[in-house]
């Protein structure tokens, strides 16, 4: 029975912490983004980038390297990638822009190689660029074709689908609500505040009431489809951190050996991590022996992936892509710290 209230109160603790420090300044921005992507994005910007169409070296180059500007983590990227998907993005660049959201996080590259050394910073952060490109490529060669047609659909319809809204505005309007979103999950209140009244000034400017009441609706929906599956993650993983020791996974992932990548990969991979919260918990199992390899690896798997995260894409893509997505992103973070391991060893 202790066991049992011990593991329900990590649960309890885990969605606690979430709730208190990161709904607020992280998730509830990454919702009004991703409602407002259907109603005040044309279909044309989307599909420019990131369309069937589109040339291949400009959509996953933007899609790569996309995180550079979102200081997010696995679940808060949810909302946004569930609204390129929805808005007609080819699959291959969704993916992509899925992995490198939480995973190219500038103040995370930068704070892995001032604290994890720089070998580590460097290479988590050309390895999340590769992967990122190479996870959305294969994605999209088996299973592109599926949304082929729907894509090719959207694309014919470039041409009736008026872009009313200037691009200077709309530049403007997303510029302003990725600010709040970066500078609340930073803890920048005032700056946050002065975003939020260029927001008000510009709804109010050039937006009208009708498209306002859209957006809300669009961005309730998406709130009412992740939510529940988020939460529920949310609490698995805290249930998961108290059942599994720190000190049994630093046994476990000493040394360099490929076993120890793919142990460190595949935990990651299930644990959640809030944005920066990684790297100092790598840093606590290297001090405690963890190979630089796993470490890596972990650094590759975790950012991008969590319990909570698997279960709301699922529910976006599907089970299939879903598992086909996870097991790209554990099989090339466990090759990767191998690689590294016996690089650096």
């Amino acid at each position: 029975m202790d066991i049992l209230t011990l593991l329900l109160q990590g649960g309890v603790d885990g969605l606690t912490e979430y709730l208190s420090a990161h709904v607020l300044t992280c998730l509830v921005p990454a919702f009004f983004i991703a409602g407002a992507i259907p109603i005040f994005l044309s279909q044309n910007a989307v599909l420019r980038y990131f369309g069937p169409q589109a040339p291949k070296v400009l959509s996953y180059g933007v899609a790569s390297i996309s995180g550079t500007i979102l200081a997010v983590c696995s679940c808060t990227v949810l909302p946004l990638f569930g609204g390129i998907y929805k808005r007609g993005a080819g699959l291959g660049p969704a993916v992509a822009f899925l992995y490198s959201g939480p995973a190219i996080n500038v103040l995370a590259i930068v704070y892995s190689a001032r604290l994890l050394g720089y070998d580590l910073g460097v290479a988590r952060a050309v390895g999340a660029v590769i992967f990122s490109v190479v996870i959305g490529v294969i994605m999209a060669a088996l299973y592109g074709r599926q949304d082929m047609q729907r894509d090719s659909h959207a694309f014919d319809m470039l041409q009736s689908d008026p872009d009313e809204k200037s691009p200077r505005a709309k530049l403007l309007f997303f510029g302003l609500l990725v600010g709040i979103l970066v500078f609340a999950a930073s803890g920048q209140w005032l700056v946050t505040a002065l975003l939020f009244v260029g927001l008000g000034l510009l709804l109010w400017r050039r937006y009208s009431r009708d498209e306002i009441l859209a957006w809300m609706r669009v961005t309730w929906h998406f709130v009412k489809l992740i939510t529940p599956w988020l939460l529920g993650g949310v609490f698995v993983a805290g249930v998961l951190t108290v059942a599994i020791p720190e000190s049994l996974v630093a046994g476990v992932v000493g040394g360099n050996s490929l076993l120890s990548s793919f142990v460190a990969s595949f935990v990651g991979s299930l644990m959640y991590f809030a944005t920066l919260t990684e790297v100092p918990i790598v840093k606590a199992f290297l001090d405690l022996g963890m190979g630089r390899g796993p470490a890596l690896a972990l650094l590759l798997a975790g950012p991008a992936l969590s319990l909570p995260n698997m279960l709301v894409i699922r529910s976006i893509m599907g089970t299939k892509r879903t598992l086909t997505y996870v097991a790209l992103v554990v099989v090339m973070a466990t090759f990767t710290g191998y690689l590294f391991g016996l690089i650096v060893a």
